[in-house]
């Protein structure tokens, strides 16, 4: 449990290095008011989130995890949400390239935490 909170404060931390003011659209901005809710990077981005999701409700079903590892893990899931909603936001509805790489190293760092906290050494 304590690498779990060492690694969800460097997810976070990661998460703030980036602001959404630093990186350059590199898609066609929606029309005014348009949230692209389907472009191939959010859609990567939400699959991997939801995917996450069932692998934590699975653990606790199975009793890998416990109900407070579960909700630190959906905080992470939930907190690297918010930056994409706040990157999109930032960019007329769209995920620049490096935006997307952002959110999936930090979707690769709470992956590993899920394995971890599910299969201890």
């Amino acid at each position: 449990m304590k690498l779990a909170k060492t690694l969800s404060m460097a997810v976070m931390s990661v998460s703030l290095m980036i602001p959404a003011s630093f990186c350059l659209a590199d898609a066609t901005p929606a029309t005014p008011g348009q949230f692209a809710k389907e472009h191939p990077r959010r859609a990567q981005v939400n699959h991997r989130v939801r995917n996450q999701n069932k692998r934590i409700n699975q653990g606790v079903k199975s009793g890998e995890l416990t109900t407070a590892q579960a909700q630190q893990l959906k905080a992470n899931d939930k907190a690297i949400k918010a930056q994409e909603r706040s990157d999109v936001k930032a960019n007329g509805g769209y995920l620049t390239k490096n935006q997307q790489k952002q959110l999936n190293q930090e979707e690769n760092a709470n992956s590993k935490l899920i394995a971890d906290e599910k299969h201890p050494q």
